[in-house]
């Protein structure tokens, strides 16, 4: 009887959640498509840009330059996740070197506090003169758009340790590095990655409007060529398709926190 529960308790979420979207899908469905005015042209229902998609075989523009949906995903989910990559990397070392040095802090502290406010949306005009129309502005804008909050995010998860890790870790010989590489740094990962994923919408808006000044593919290049061509077809299922890839993305940051980095400190 135990065992029936935990798992009604289990999956019982999921039921629901999947109800409730399905429920929103039907209701899009009848009054879109009951409707010739102007909430079906501007809202059309699933059916009729999902065939409209399907008819052009998933491939989204024209000629040679058309390019399968699944390409436009996975190249947006190579583009987020390499610089959510980059960012978690950078903001660990800076966050170890602002804490190993008061010299560094006295450096890095100043210009990390007056760019962090900068929305990435900012950054793209620059990074566009710098690197160009490509992947590498792409990610630039993901990196800065996570960068600057996980770093100050990782140096509060080091200030919260409590102050018995570094006392044991002084007890037993370890030095400066030591016990940054053996202690903090395990101790803030969970924490750090946490940060990452609740950051991670911003992440995935930065990319999805840099794919949308001049990138032949990816989601946001989906909405764009949509816009272009007056296509409200398209624009819809970029949009379903931006919704459900970020999902998706969620669900994998949340089963890497959950079975990767388990562990927390408190």
């Amino acid at each position: 009887m135990s065992l029936i529960k935990n798992r009604t308790n289990r999956y019982l979420p999921v039921l629901v959640g999947t109800a409730s979207i399905a429920c929103l899908v039907l209701m899009w469905e009848y009054f879109a498509g009951s409707n010739t005015s102007a909430l079906a042209a501007v809202l059309p229902p699933p059916s009729h840009f999902l065939g409209v998609i399907a008819q052009s075989d998933f491939r989204i523009g024209m000629g040679s330059q058309s390019t399968p949906v699944g390409m436009s995903v996975l190249a947006t989910f190579m583009r987020v996740f390499s610089g959510l990559f980059i960012a978690f990397i950078a903001a660990i070392i800076t966050a170890m070197l602002l804490s190993l040095s008061k010299v560094v802090t006295w450096v890095l502290s100043p210009i990390i506090y007056l760019l962090s406010p900068i929305a990435p949306i900012a950054w793209i005009p620059g990074a566009i003169t710098l690197l160009g129309i490509g992947n590498a502005t792409a990610i630039f804008i993901v990196f800065m758009g996570v960068y600057f909050i996980l770093t100050i995010g990782t140096l509060a998860e080091i200030r919260r340790l409590p102050e018995e890790f570094h006392i044991v870790a002084d007890d037993l010989g370890a030095g400066p590095w030591q016990r940054w590489l053996w202690v903090v740094l395990p101790a803030i990962l969970p924490g750090t990655f946490t940060l990452l994923r609740t950051n991670f919408i911003a992440a995935w808006m930065a990319v999805l409007v840099a794919e949308m000044v001049g990138l032949h593919d990816g989601m946001g290049a989906i909405i764009m060529m949509g816009r272009n061509l007056f296509n409200n077809d398209l624009i819809m299922f970029g949009m379903v398709m931006i919704g459900l890839s970020g999902f998706v993305v969620d669900r994998i940051l949340a089963f890497i926190g959950k079975h990767l980095l388990w562990w927390r400190v408190s």
